[in-house]
């Protein structure tokens, strides 16, 4: 059933002329990331976890997974990494502190950003406007964008990506 989704999406959609796309995967190494890995040639993958050490342990299947599958580790992207109070500004690592930096070194990878955990990207989400268009100023807006940068930065060193001045976001 995964396989045949996956394949109604990549090749049941017209995607158009596309730069980059990015698709958003569950953490581990299921068929999703295996059919996808031999249905197309994949520029790089992205490694997404929080910092605790039990979602740490996915993210290290997963990235030995691409790279059995010879598919390139662009890096690594700590989310949820911490929250910060809306009304004092007070940072509080809820899920611990460290786990993705360490966990990039450990693997050869770069960290690529680190992503805090803001009730208004759920907000936004929710009514279909990305953080990054909502409120590009915010910590979460700017941790993405910065991400976005560093990932076409790693994606125009491999050679697979015309660089642009910054990374746009375009909902149409």
């Amino acid at each position: 059933m995964t396989n045949s989704a996956v394949d109604r999406f990549l090749m049941g959609t017209a995607w158009g002329k596309l730069n980059v796309l990015v698709v958003d995967m569950p953490p581990g190494t299921g068929d999703a990331q295996i059919n996808l890995s031999q249905r197309l040639p994949l520029s790089g993958a992205v490694i997404v976890s929080t910092p605790q050490d039990v979602a740490l342990l996915d993210a290290r299947r997963g990235a030995q997974m691409f790279r059995k599958v010879h598919v390139p580790l662009l890096g690594l992207v700590e989310n949820m990494s911490y929250y910060c109070c809306p009304n004092c500004g007070h940072k509080d690592a809820v899920f611990g502190s460290g786990g993705g930096a360490a966990t990039a070194q450990e693997l050869g990878i770069g960290l690529l950003g680190q992503v805090p955990l803001e009730s208004q990207v759920r907000l936004q989400s929710d009514v279909g406007v990305p953080i990054v268009l909502a409120a590009p100023d915010s910590p979460a807006g700017k941790a993405y964008m910065q991400i976005a940068g560093r990932v076409q930065d790693k994606l125009a060193d491999m050679g697979t990506y015309a660089q642009q001045q910054q990374p746009s976001v375009t909902i149409g």
